[in-house]
């Protein structure tokens, strides 16, 4: 199983993945609101857009803008079941573990840390 370092690093590798990063308005919410209250807004959104079997909308679900942490779920390539499936062998058809949900939810934030830390 790859850690998260190793993750990143793959996902730097895909050209659409790479494209994605925080913009200022989203630094300014992170810096504003504090990693806890952007981790809390993870766990929501990936508890209820992202960790049903069935999610509404699936595949639509995440906006590509307008949370820091829905730039994370694009960039790391969690913002759908689809997206799950594809880069890291999740079936779409089952509920997320609280486990696996535990560790989408440490990529995200962890890609939020690197944005947040290169800063240009």
């Amino acid at each position: 199983m790859p850690t998260i370092n190793e993750t990143l690093l793959k996902l730097k590798e895909s050209k659409f993945r790479a494209g994605f990063h925080l913009y200022e308005k989203e630094r300014a919410y992170v810096a504003d609101k504090g990693m806890n209250v952007v981790r809390a807004h993870a766990q929501d959104f990936i508890r209820t857009r992202l960790a049903p079997a069935y999610p509404p909308n699936d595949g639509k679900q995440t906006p590509m803008r307008g949370h820091p942490v829905f730039v994370a779920q694009h960039a790391c390539a969690c913002c759908c079941r689809g997206c799950l499936e594809k880069w890291y062998k999740v079936p779409q058809v089952r509920a997320l573990s609280d486990v696996q949900q535990e560790k989408i939810m440490n990529l995200l934030m962890a890609w939020i840390a690197e944005e947040t830390r290169n800063e240009d």
